[in-house]
């Protein structure tokens, strides 16, 4: 089966995979060969998939997913690679969301805060899998 990642910039990924795993608002999933057709709302978080005995990560900012004749696309505003991820960036920027957080200030700089916090944590879970 291919997938493709695609971003309003570029193509993040555009290959033949044997498993997708990702996550959508209603939790994780998978895909195998020859599923259902299948579209989902994407949640922040990891889209892992498997080529052979290897795999690769990649951080998907919500979006939509889309499987259909073994084809699968992921529409998303932001996508990485796990190993394109500045770690120690993403842990900085984990840091100053939960420092927010913790002030207790707007309720709207709270929402902010917490998106920022899933999106720290997903680019920090994408990295320890690859």
């Amino acid at each position: 089966m291919h997938l493709k990642i695609i971003t309003h910039e570029k193509v993040v990924f555009d290959e033949d995979v044997d498993s997708i795993q990702t996550r959508g608002v209603d939790g994780e999933f998978g895909i195998l060969k020859g599923h259902i057709p299948l579209m989902a709302a994407l949640d922040i978080g990891v889209t892992k998939v498997t080529q052979g005995d290897k795999s690769r990560c990649f951080t998907t900012m919500g979006g939509v997913f889309q499987f259909k004749d073994d084809e699968g696309i992921i529409l998303t505003n932001t996508a990485e690679c796990g190993d394109e991820i500045d770690v120690a960036r993403a842990k900085e920027a984990l840091k100053r969301a939960q420092a927010r957080l913790a002030e207790h200030e707007a309720e709207v700089d709270a929402k902010r805060a917490e998106a920022a916090i899933a999106r720290a944590m997903a680019r920090l879970k994408a990295t320890l899998n690859e």
